[in-house]
């Protein structure tokens, strides 16, 4: 499904209660529902089915993927509900243990709290986490309030859709593969305390929707336009040595079919489909003051996100939302 595809069926179920700050209705990261004049609750869910055999890292990854939607909205994690489909038939409970000791390592990582869950038999697995964070109501960063002449920076390298592709079908190397599972597994928590301290107008993770999916949710769905450098974005050599391959995941192929006709391209590449490729537990794509990007990169970078760069400009609203040189 296209970002816009669920509109219609939400509709149907939105609140007006005036404490809902966020919540049905956008495509925001989280719901956010205002506590009192200084606190707001900021709430989300996501489950992800395997992205690498070791069962500890798959549980840190899905973990990191559910986390990210709190840190994009400027957010603290307070607590977290497992959420698990398991295949109790062909995999024994040590591998469920470890999945789950897993995710709890990067909800302490962030300062959570897991406080439960709900595990069901399932034929295929997945494993994610309901997550409850705390914010101001004033300060919470929405994905589609850029300013023309923001820049944007993004934290994570693209690709990892590809890559984990590849994983299943067996072609990349255990190095490539731990620095891959290293990488998804990273948390946008640093990031998102970082970003903070600067001048930013706008946040988002990108995930499943990809970085065109998610710039082209963060244009107000072309309110203002985005203008991407293509050779500026932090791409894994692999990922495109495996997409020449053909091992491009269908999402990845359905973001391109859904968000191409919004996009102009003004450069001939065979490596366009990185653009539309879905992420999981991918970076913060963070709205920024163009005097401040700089010093955020650098201070990112120090970090440990090494991959941090800015590739793209916001401008007046064009023909197309997604600008593309």
């Amino acid at each position: 499904m296209g970002p816009a595809d669920l509109s219609h069926i939400l509709a149907e179920i939105k609140s007006d209660d005036e404490r809902l700050i966020v919540g049905i209705g956008s495509s925001e990261d989280a719901g956010v529902f205002r506590l009192d004049e200084n606190r707001a609750l900021v709430q989300t869910l996501d489950v992800i089915t395997p992205v690498v055999d070791d069962p500890y890292f798959y549980g840190q990854i899905a973990a990191a993927n559910s986390l990210s939607d709190i840190f994009a909205m400027g957010a603290d994690v307070l607590t977290a509900m497992n959420i698990v489909g398991f295949d109790g038939c062909n995999h024994p409970q040590e591998v469920l243990a470890e999945i789950l000791a897993g995710g709890a390592s990067k909800v302490k990582e962030c300062g959570g709290v897991v406080v439960g869950g709900h595990t069901i038999e399932a034929p295929e697995m997945t494993y994610g986490l309901s997550v409850t964070g705390l914010a101001n109501p004033k300060q919470i960063y929405r994905n589609d309030t850029p300013r023309v002449g923001d820049v944007l920076i993004i934290t994570k390298p693209l690709g990892m859709g590809i890559l984990t592709t590849a994983i299943k079908a067996d072609l990349l190397s255990k190095s490539r593969i731990r620095y891959i599972a290293n990488t998804l597994a990273k948390l946008n928590y640093k990031a998102s305390l970082l970003m903070r301290d600067f001048d930013v107008s706008a946040c988002t993770d990108v995930t499943g929707f990809g970085l065109a999916g998610h710039a082209y949710e963060m244009s107000g769905e072309g309110r203002v336009s985005i203008h991407f450098e293509f050779d500026k974005l932090p791409i894994i050599p692999e990922a495109l040595e495996m997409a020449n391959m053909g091992i491009i995941p269908a999402g990845t192929y359905n973001n391109r079919s859904y968000i191409s006709p919004k996009s102009r391209w003004d450069i001939d590449t065979d490596d366009d489909i990185i653009f539309y490729d879905a992420q999981t537990s991918g970076g913060l794509l963070i709205a920024i003051n163009p005097n401040q990007a700089d010093a955020l990169v650098s201070s990112l970078i120090d970090e440990g996100y090494e991959e941090t760069t800015v590739i793209a400009e916001v401008i007046a609203p064009q023909e197309k939302a997604l600008i593309i040189s």
